[in-house]
């Protein structure tokens, strides 16, 4: 699965006046490339044994570093497949957009290769059972986003792309740290081996400082509140497939590494912070709430909203109970899928208006795009949780996990979280809802007077598929929660 787009990305290294010698075909290419990888990743679902979601399945594992231990060790289980299929979908969706809405600034083939190499990062960081390995995946993905950025971003890319650059590898660096402190001290650096003893062999004092690296190198990524100020100049300046890979698997290695890595390895210390990682995703679920409402810009406002609903998931996390961790990772698949939609929609809009500031757009898109309309809509409500879409499961169940958290947290400051989440929860439909009052409705105006060019085939191709799943998981949730609950439980030591 990741071999096919390596080789593509390398095949681009041939000159231009051998192989593909216009940006079309380029971004054909791109797209065929991606394609491919999708349908290895769907043969991966056919093959997976739904019977025992808990075990690591379809497992290469050779050697790799003999001398110091390192093996290419790689898997998937209930927990990383659903995160496989988002990438693969989302990166193939973003080429199939690009084969009509190519970003501005050209340098089409290196663009391709880029986004190839970020699939490879993506991927791998999800598939990964050795500890390093995990970790040269996981930075796989900086420097391609960096450049991403800076190349065909808007006019505050460099800024933007700086500060992304920056945090990730602060954050990276506490990262690795706390992981060597793992596998120094435990004597391995196999995960599956790691995440069986549950701890044991780790001191209480240990276990408590490698969750707080840890924590802070995925917190980083997530992004949690007060290390989130990197995203929203990231997206905003990011080009449109930046955006949604951005915001639709980027943010979910933050949240997965915390449930495949933190929490089974350092169980102890995850018990010792989660009281504070609560409080870090309530302030970030309400300050991404207000932070919106304040907001002029569509990308900015998108941006700021994915600190609110990450913050969701990250106090599933903080409950250390299986339904707060299937709240959790629900609410990644819930978030890569809308969200993803909704950075869609916003550089459609972009494409079609010039801008994304929603007072100088103006109102009346219903009148003027209604499809446009419609589909933004639909992603807005599905975004502020309304029962029967994706969105809702996960916000629901991070609840229900807050009330009733494990049996060593203080139940009483987890309901107090709960109850502040739900003021949150009631936030986000403000803002969402003013975002549409904004754009959808009332007289036409602003730049939106005068025609409005057509929705193309290739923008319904890269919606279409996002809200299907959106109805699916959100109509039928135990489609997902099945897949899940197995390995959940074998986190807490259960069968």
């Amino acid at each position: 699965m990741m071999a096919i787009p390596l080789f593509g990305a390398l095949a681009l290294l041939v000159p231009a006046n051998r192989f593909l010698r216009t940006d079309f075909a380029v971004r054909a290419f791109g797209t065929g490339v991606s394609a491919a990888t999708l349908l290895v990743a769907i043969s991966a679902l056919t093959a997976f044994d739904f019977g025992a979601t808990s075990r690591m399945q379809l497992e290469i594992d050779r050697p790799w570093a003999s001398a110091i231990g390192l093996r290419f060790h790689l898997g998937v289980d209930g927990i990383s497949l659903p995160l496989v299929l988002l990438t693969a979908l989302l990166t193939f969706l973003c080429f199939l957009y690009t084969l009509r809405h190519p970003p501005a600034g050209g340098r089409i083939r290196l663009l391709t290769a880029l986004l190839l190499v970020l699939e490879i990062g993506m991927l791998g960081t999800f598939v990964a059972l050795d500890l390093v390995l995990f970790f040269v995946f996981f930075e796989t993905v900086l420097v391609p986003m960096y450049v991403v950025i800076m190349l065909w971003g808007g006019t505050g890319r460099r800024a933007a792309a700086y500060k992304f650059i920056l945090y990730t590898l602060l954050g990276s660096g506490l990262l690795l740290a706390g992981m060597l402190l793992v596998g120094a001290t435990s004597g391995t650096l196999d995960m599956t081996a790691l995440a069986e003893r549950h701890g044991s062999g780790l001191t209480r004092g240990i276990q408590i400082t490698a969750f707080a690296l840890m924590g802070l190198g995925f917190a980083v990524k997530a992004p949690m509140w007060p290390l989130h100020t990197w995203l929203p100049d990231a997206h905003t300046e990011a080009p449109t497939v930046g955006s949604v890979l951005l915001a639709g698997v980027l943010l979910k290695m933050g949240t997965y590494g915390l449930v495949r890595v933190a929490l089974p390895l350092a169980p102890s210390g995850a018990a010792f912070w989660a009281p504070w990682l609560g409080l870090l995703a309530v302030i970030g679920i309400i300050y991404g709430a207000l932070a919106c409402l304040a907001q002029r810009d569509l990308k900015r406002m998108i941006a700021y909203s994915s600190v609110g609903h990450m913050g969701f998931v990250l106090l599933g996390i903080a409950t250390l109970t299986p339904v707060g961790i299937n709240a959790a990772l629900f609410g990644n698949i819930a978030h890569g899928l809308i969200t993803g939609l909704l950075f869609f929609l916003a550089g459609s809009v972009k494409e079609r208006w010039a801008t994304t500031d929603m007072a100088a757009i103006g109102g009346g898109m219903l009148g003027t795009s209604p499809r446009l309309a419609s589909i933004l809509t639909f992603a807005s409500v599905a975004s502020l949780g309304l029962p029967g879409l994706a969105g809702f499961w996960g916000e629901v169940l991070a609840l229900i996990g807050a009330y009733r958290p494990h049996a060593d947290l203080p139940r009483e400051t987890f309901v107090t979280f709960m109850a502040v989440a739900a003021l949150g929860a009631v936030l986000t439909a403000a803002y969402f809802l003013r975002m549409l009052a904004k754009l959808t409705h009332g007289p036409v105006g602003g730049a939106a007077r005068g025609p409005v060019a057509a929705v193309s085939v290739q923008e319904y191709a890269a919606w279409v598929p996002l809200i299907a799943l959106t109805l699916l998981v959100g109509l039928w949730p135990k489609t997902l929660l099945d897949v899940t609950t197995g390995p959940v439980r074998a986190l807490f030591g259960g069968g």
